[in-house]
């Protein structure tokens, strides 16, 4: 399979699925020493479950086997556990909506994964995520992946120079149909399988079901915009702002058959607040301001004009940035945006480049006579648990 040699040993990151499959068959054509490595990153030891990882196992060892390539196992359950999924507890609890993925990559596939495939005497790792890269006047540039569609660049917003210098992301140049493609010329079985979609640690259950064991479950008056409490919610940290099922809202007297949306959530008060119409102005801000800031190539001179994405299937928003006193910045939309969701991240590009991130803080309120929808706002699917 291999077309040139190299001295140099990658140990890739394979999950069980086709896209790290792939990462290794490319690495083995460019001629690297390639071994793979399976990280077990939650015990479900009392969560029967909760996780698929013991068929992903099999999957990978199938792969491994299939390419002729050593596959080693780490428990990474307990650095899981202190450096990602307290913090996810704890930003819930304060009636936020975080993003687990983003933290897992900065602290477990790029810092413990890091160590332990130096242990193996590796001199990089590779993973399947869609992004790109490249190295300029000494640093190191996040792009995004070819595949604009399945781009993960979003995700790994938090990588530092030291982690993008010693990582590869053989899939960058390469769209989803062709990643199968290759899987199924070299006879894989996971060429067709189903990409793997929300919080591993949840798994298959209902996510209010999951929550439940770990938070308090405390209910109270869901409430309108107007002051009228119409329902009771379940806790305020099992809703999303922008989120429409679950809310169990039926008809209610004085107002249209219309459908209700959550707008705001008042863990202090424990109230959820509501409001009728996909597109009422509660629903929208006029920016946001964001802190806990990262940028991979160095801090950009600011104000700035760029693009952020407030989620990861957003398209890139048109936007500036300015500072806003301490570790923070004050961003403001050329449009309003719906549900921007304080705890999620605010990801920043320069076209295809990505500049960094920050968390959502808080958000700035649109003018009920500014908010009209964009083509990203009218297809946007709406956020349910």
């Amino acid at each position: 399979m291999s077309t040139m040699a190299h001295s140099e040993k990658i140990i890739v990151g394979v999950s069980g699925g086709v896209d790290s499959s792939v990462a290794a068959i490319l690495l083995l054509e460019q001629g690297y020493e390639v071994e793979a490595l399976f990280m077990k990153n939650w015990d479900e030891s009392d969560e029967a479950g909760a996780c698929i990882w013991e068929a992903d196992v099999e999957d990978a060892l199938a792969v491994c086997e299939k390419l002729g390539i050593r596959l080693n196992t780490v428990d990474l359950s307990q650095a899981y556990w202190h450096k990602v999924f307290r913090q996810f507890l704890d930003e819930y609890s304060r009636g936020r909506t975080p993003n687990p993925d983003i933290l897992c990559n900065q602290e477990i596939k790029f810092r413990a994964f890091l160590d332990h495939a130096a242990s193996l005497d590796a001199a990089r790792i590779a993973t399947g995520h869609y992004a790109d890269i490249r190295l300029h006047e000494g640093r190191h540039l996040l792009y995004k992946g070819a595949d604009l569609n399945k781009d993960q660049s979003y995700f790994l917003c938090r990588l530092t120079q030291e982690q993008l210098g010693q990582s590869l992301f053989p899939l960058g140049a390469l769209k989803k149909p062709e990643v199968r493609a290759r899987a199924k010329k070299h006879g894989l079985a996971t060429h067709d399988k189903k990409d793997s979609t929300g919080i591993c640690f949840i798994g298959e259950r209902p996510f209010r079901d999951f929550l439940s064991h770990y938070l308090p479950v405390r209910t109270g008056p869901i409430r309108t915009t107007e002051g009228r409490d119409i329902g009771e919610h379940a806790g305020v940290h099992f809703y999303t702002l922008g989120q429409r099922r679950g809310l169990g809202i039926g008809g209610v007297k004085g107002y249209p058959e219309k459908p209700w949306y959550v707008v705001a959530k008042e863990v202090g008060d424990n109230v959820l607040t509501v409001a009728q119409g996909h597109d009422h102005p509660a629903l929208f801000s006029a920016g946001l301001v964001a802190s806990n800031l990262h940028w991979i190539a160095g801090a950009p001179d600011l104000p700035l004009a760029c693009s952020v994405k407030t989620r990861y299937r957003q398209s890139d928003q048109p936007c500036t940035i300015a500072l806003a006193g301490g570790d923070r910045v004050r961003v403001n939309f050329m449009r309003p945006q719906r549900a921007v969701t304080p705890g999620q991240y605010a990801v920043f590009y320069d076209r295809n480049l990505c500049l960094g991130g920050g968390v959502i803080e808080t958000t700035l309120n649109a003018y009920p006579e500014q908010v009209t929808l964009d083509s990203d706002t009218q297809t946007d699917k709406e956020e349910e648990i």
